[in-house]
């Protein structure tokens, strides 16, 4: 399956590791490029594209910048936090896949929004160097404390780790691995509900993978926790970054060996097999009792190339 198909999945940033503490030249290049982050939501400009800006745009330091790496053509990217900035318009909705824009005096004619809502508008390298950004940024605010001795850490490595100047332990970004699984019977495919989603929203099954554990043990383990049933093949698809704050998704197909289902409702509300005529007529809109998974994640690819039987 080609990593392009799915979003925040491009690959194509070269990120340019041996260039992390050479990064204030780097900054110094007149073609270097800045992206502002507000809060978790990027930039688009009036074309909806992801918004580049000239490293003269930010010239005072004061706010954290990370390093992301090389365009193809060569060309510095940055990504800076302006969180600080104050919203032209305080009361609009900015909560996770909103389309709702925010706009600034400091940045006219940019409007940012939540990297979920704009994903899949965004080129394969943008929506890239966007979650990365994201991510980073999402890991620097929890991560300000030494976990070895409780010290403020300071960011080195142009954001890709934080130092201890009392222990010197060095800190790392941590990415957590997430199974999610398109587990069938059949002609049928197991959703799940969670309670906190949008009304009639379903998914596939998904969770953490715990220390020690392969992707194939987690699959049959999460299964079996939430709905009661028992998995034997499993094959692992694709996968997807999803900076929300810091997870990687990895996606696979699983055969299941029972059809009971006894839901765990500590961990999810509601599970089901849904006929793949069914499934086809909610990824359509058009299911009375069923919504799809939301456009862009994961799951959606996943139940699309069954639903096309395309694994390729």
């Amino acid at each position: 399956m080609k990593q392009d198909l799915v979003p925040l999945a491009g690959g194509e940033l070269n990120r340019t590791a041996h260039l992390r503490a050479k990064a204030d030249v780097m900054r110094g290049q007149v073609d270097a490029l800045v992206m502002p982050i507000w809060r978790g939501h990027v930039p688009t400009d009036a074309a909806g594209a992801l918004a580049l800006l000239g490293a003269d745009a930010f010239a005072s330091a004061e706010a954290q910048e990370l390093f992301l790496g090389l365009l193809p053509n060569g060309q510095p990217v940055f990504a800076r936090d302006v969180g600080a900035f104050e919203p032209l318009v305080s009361d609009e909705d900015t909560s996770p896949w909103s389309s709702a824009s925010v706009e600034f005096k400091e940045l006219d004619g940019l409007t940012f929004r939540d990297l979920r809502a704009v994903m899949t508008t965004l080129t394969p390298l943008e929506a890239e160097m966007a979650g990365t950004a994201r991510g980073l940024f999402a890991w620097h605010r929890s991560h300000g404390f030494c976990a070895a001795c409780g010290t403020k850490t300071e960011m080195s490595q142009a954001g890709w780790q934080r130092e201890c100047p009392a222990c010197g332990v060095s800190h790392f970004p941590r990415t957590d691995p997430v199974v999610i699984m398109l587990v069938t019977r059949g002609n049928s495919v197991l959703l799940g509900r969670n309670e906190n989603w949008p009304e009639r929203m379903y998914s596939l099954l998904a969770g953490f993978v715990e220390p020690g554990e392969p992707i194939e043990a987690a699959v049959r383990r999460e299964v079996f926790e939430e709905a009661g049933v028992r998995v034997g093949k499993v094959t692992y698809v694709t996968s997807q970054p999803w900076p929300f704050p810091a997870s990687l998704m990895l996606g696979c197909r699983a055969e299941a060996e029972s059809t009971e289902i006894i839901i765990d409702p500590v961990e999810i509300e509601d599970a089901r097999w849904v006929r793949r005529e069914e499934l086809a007529l909610a990824m359509a809109g058009q299911h009375p009792e069923i919504a799809p998974a939301r456009k862009g994640a994961i799951a959606q690819v996943l139940m699309a190339k069954w639903l096309a039987d395309d694994w390729e």
